[in-house]
């Protein structure tokens, strides 16, 4: 019986892991957005938070979000199952599910200019990405790209370039 449990918590570990680092992602995907200097296009409307397959992270972001406001907008969360379904946003997470290198110019050319590009895969940002998580020493960080950011007419706060070197999960 004892071993029973031993493999079985060994087999639920990743994941606990995985819904701990799941729910990270989405706590700093809504921090991020406090740290940003926004077009004045992307402050009208709902603010729209697209995640492109991840479903887990999707529900997680609009758990954390619920009844939350980004200023005077609503912060609305949208699921997409493939980059073909991808609507303007002012941030899109693109997951690890999808490779971003091979689909960046379908993402910039759906979200077009003022949006946020989230990824999580080694070397997103030489495609565009503006923040890519990233895990480093078994420890999951991120990394900016202000050369995309600022291509897209967003700005990073000097307290979220601080952040990349602080963080620590």
């Amino acid at each position: 019986m004892k071993r029973l449990l031993v493999v079985l918590a060994i087999l639920l570990l990743p994941l606990v892991v995985g819904a701990q680092v799941t729910k990270a992602k989405a706590m700093l995907t809504l921090n991020f957005i406090r740290y940003i200097g926004w077009t004045d296009e992307a402050r009208q409307g709902d603010f729209v938070i697209g995640v492109i397959r991840d479903k887990d992270l999707a529900d997680q972001i609009r758990a954390q979000s619920a009844g939350k406001k980004f200023g005077f907008q609503e912060v609305v969360v949208k699921e997409f199952k493939n980059v073909d379904e991808v609507v303007d946003c002012q941030v899109i997470y693109c997951s690890s599910a999808v490779s971003f290198s091979r689909s960046a110019n379908t993402i910039l050319s759906k979200v077009g200019k003022g949006s946020l590009i989230i990824t999580e895969q080694e070397g997103a940002t030489t495609s565009g990405s503006m923040i890519n998580f990233v895990v480093r020493d078994e420890k999951l960080k991120f990394e900016l790209c202000k050369k995309n950011a600022s291509y897209a007419g967003i700005q990073f706060s000097s307290k979220l370039e601080q952040m990349t070197a602080a963080i620590n999960l």
